[in-house]
Parts: C-alpha cells; structure tokens; sequence
C-alpha cells in the first residue's frame, strides 16, 4: 500500500508526534506540507521536516493529502473546520473537540453536512490500556460494571472509561469533587526543575452513575510526568478484575488466576533487533502485538500512529476511522459536566446531545 499523505495544520509540541512518526515510518506516512498562521514558524518547522510550507489551506488542499492533522488551539476549531469542510478535506483533529457545547454542536452541524471529521484520541490505542480492552473483549471478566481511571485528564480518561464500561451515550448522574494538596513539583515536557519544589496540585473526583454501570475518574495535575505519581486502574466485572497491571480472574469455577500484564521487548539480552516494544501479554496470552515491528517509537507515538493509519483506512474506504467526532465530542461534554460539578459542589446529569442520534 501506499504511504498514507498527511498535511498539518499547527506546528507546536504536540504537532511533532506526527511528524516524527512519519520519520520513523517513511514506508507508512508521508508528511505532504504544512500551513501555520506565522510564515517564518511555518518554514521553520517544515525545514525541519522535509516538508512544503503552504501560504493557505486552499495550497494544503491541492497536494491532495489523504486527511489533515488539526493541531491548533481548540479555540480556533470552528473556524479551522468550517474552512477545511468547504475544501472537501477530511481531518484527524487534536483534542479536545471543542472548549464549549455550543461550539461542539456547531461543528457536529458539519458532520451532519458530511464532513469526515474523526479526532486523535489516543489513550484507548495506547499498548497497555489496548492490551486491557482485548481482556474485556475476550470475555475474561465477564459483563463489565466498574472503571475506576486515574491515568488521564478531562475527556482522555472519560475515554478510558467509557471505553472500559462499553458505555456508548448513555445519560448520567454526575458528582465531582476539587481537591488541593501540596506535593513535589514533577518535570515538565523537557527537563527537571533546577531543584526540589513544591506546589499547589490540584485532584479532580469524578462519579459518572450510568444505572447499572460506575465510571470513577480521578486525577492529579501533577500525575502525568512525576515518577512518584502512578497511573492506577481498576476494572471490574462478574467474573473478575483488573487492577492495574493485573488481572484477576475465575474462568473455571473455584481456580482463581492472577495474570500479570508484561512487555515483549527486542534489544534486550542477546537480541540484536535493536530495543522496541512487541507485544503485550496477559499471562500467557498475547493480548496485543506491535503493529510496528522494530519502530522505535514510545507508546504514546505508537498510539497517534495507529489512529493516523485508521483514519487514511477510513479515507480509502478500508475501514471505520480511528475515533469519530461524537465519540470525541462526548468525552468532553462529559468531561465539562464533571468539571462543574466538581466546582459548584452540585450533582448535575448528562442530556441526550445532537451527535448522539
């Protein structure tokens, strides 16, 4: 097959992950030209890349990519999205969808029009939140009634659990809860503090009641880089749990397993393939097998690669996408009640929005 054409809209941190997996994967990906709204930035980043800097989305639109990457302030969506709409492009737009449920409901009015529109959510394609979905769809704890996620902010752990429940756009009761604390300061993207310091974190609790299912977000603002601040999941179903790396489970009654989730890794020891990541196991079952063999990607960028795949699947009629619009837009609509809830002390509930049919 072809490599899949790409144009990018947006050039900062986050624009590189799709850039350097297109490096990484010449054979897969092929980035076709940039537009950004400083010129001089927009050269920059394409020398960098090896890349065409376009002047307008309309010169984006005659190298004929295959989609668009959109990574950009989620306030200037609606804009970005009316424009490349009325090109007749498709888009695999950054997170979140939109910051409001007024400007989310305007772009669905687009996917209504027939825009192929799918967002970049990531997490549910990450090696083990994947490896952990593939327990779920073997049946290996049963009918699934509790996700507790702390592994993620806003609408990327309302995804998980969503994802882990198999909730679809069901109607919730929603609680919240802020909470401070004094904690050490993590690295940012880059680098370590020159010295220890402390500061203000700041926890958000989340109880999404679905009826016979319980989603139980919660997350620290510090988690993501500090080494001393874990990811924790549970999942649990009739016939077991998963708790963080390991599931616990009765498949025949009486004989409880416990299985622990492990890395397949090349480069290690006396193999010479060079250090990059397999596969996923569970136990002794492989529940998830690198799509990429010998890409030396991190998991993050093996996750963005398989959602730029599924979307260029999707473009050539070879497949559904990576993530559609209303799935996406869900996660924050979810995610903004939450956060009020979690502000005003008030129990609020979901409604039945547009792009939920």
């Amino acid at each position: 097959m072809a490599p899949i054409r790409f144009g990018m809209i947006g050039g900062g941190w986050r624009a590189e992950f799709f850039t350097r997996i297109a490096r990484e994967l010449p054979e897969r990906f092929q980035l076709v030209g940039v537009v950004q709204r400083d010129p001089a930035k927009a050269a920059a980043f394409a020398a960098q890349w090896d890349a065409p800097a376009f002047a307008s989305y309309a010169e984006l639109a005659a190298a004929e990519p295959d989609f668009v990457v959109l990574s950009v302030k989620a306030d200037a969506h609606l804009t970005i999205l009316t424009e490349l709409h009325r090109l007749g492009l498709a888009v695999l737009c950054e997170t979140p969808a939109a910051l409001d449920l007024e400007t989310m409901i305007a772009i669905w009015r687009l996917v209504e029009q027939g825009f192929r529109l799918h967002i970049a959510e990531q997490y549910l394609f990450q090696p083990l939140h994947a490896a952990r979905l593939q327990v779920i769809a073997n049946g290996g704890l049963g009918r699934v009634s509790l996700a507790r996620v702390s592994a993620a902010h806003g609408y990327h752990g309302v995804s998980l659990m969503r994802q882990f429940l198999g909730i679809g756009f069901e109607d919730a009761v929603i609680r919240g809860k802020l909470f401070e604390t004094r904690a050490l300061e993590g690295p940012n993207r880059f680098s370590w503090p020159e010295s220890e310091r402390f500061v203000t974190a700041k926890q958000t609790l989340g109880e999404f009641d679905f009826g016979d299912r319980l989603g139980l977000f919660d997350f620290t603002d510090v988690q993501y880089r500090s080494p001393v601040h874990s990811h924790r999941v549970v999942i649990r179903g009739e016939r077991g749990e998963i708790a963080d790396l390991e599931a616990r489970v009765m498949p025949v009654y009486g004989q409880p397993l416990t299985q622990a989730f492990t890395r397949n890794e090349s480069g290690r020891y006396g193999n010479l393939f060079g250090y990059a990541l397999e596969a996923m196991l569970c136990g002794d079952e492989v529940v998830w097998t690198m799509p990429y063999p010998n890409a030396r990607l991190m998991d993050d960028e093996i996750a963005i690669a398989v959602a730029m795949e599924r979307m260029g699947a999707l473009v050539r009629g070879q497949g559904t996408g990576p993530y559609p619009y209303a799935e996406g837009a869900q996660d924050q609509y979810l995610s903004l009640l939450m956060h009020e809830a979690a502000r005003t002390g008030e129990t609020v509930r979901s409604g039945r929005q547009p792009w939920a049919g």
